[in-house]
């Protein structure tokens, strides 16, 4: 606890501030970090598919951006349950850029009517579904765009 003294009607109070909101737990404080050393380790020994010095310079600091700007943005998150998905969408991010050898997320294609006919009464929920097909993966990379 801290405590501040203030100044009120020429009296000093002592206030006892809590703090309401609950931190990180240290185990998975030590897996955010474990992750971030481990994108830019990644970074460090990349090469593009293509061979060319060129793209793998440019992908190189493309992981390293994304990988600063997301971890600046939820640095703040303190609800357990949006860590876990942040966490779990920084591993499928990792898994599937060694998989495919590409460091940008991978894009889904879904044509317009593929989820449900156009005739049928499920495609009025043709946007609700498309949402809940979107991959992991690709939720914090559209916040950013």
């Amino acid at each position: 606890m801290v405590i501040h003294l203030v100044l009120a009607a020429s009296i000093i109070f002592p206030v006892r501030i809590r703090s309401c909101v609950p931190k990180m737990t240290t185990a998975t404080r030590q897996e955010v970090l474990g992750l971030y050393r481990k994108i830019f380790r990644l970074a460090r020994r990349w090469h593009a598919a293509s061979g060319q010095m060129e793209d793998t310079i440019r992908e190189k600091q493309y992981i390293i951006n994304e990988a600063r700007i997301l971890f600046q943005k939820n640095k703040n998150l303190t609800d357990s349950e949006l860590i876990k998905q942040c966490i779990d969408e920084c591993t499928a991010r990792i898994e599937i850029g060694l998989h495919y050898q590409i460091p940008y997320p991978r894009p889904i294609h879904l044509p317009p009517t593929a989820l449900s006919p156009l005739q049928s009464r499920g495609f009025q929920n043709q946007e609700k579904l498309r949402k809940l097909s979107r991959p992991l993966y690709l939720k914090s990379h559209d916040e950013i765009l």
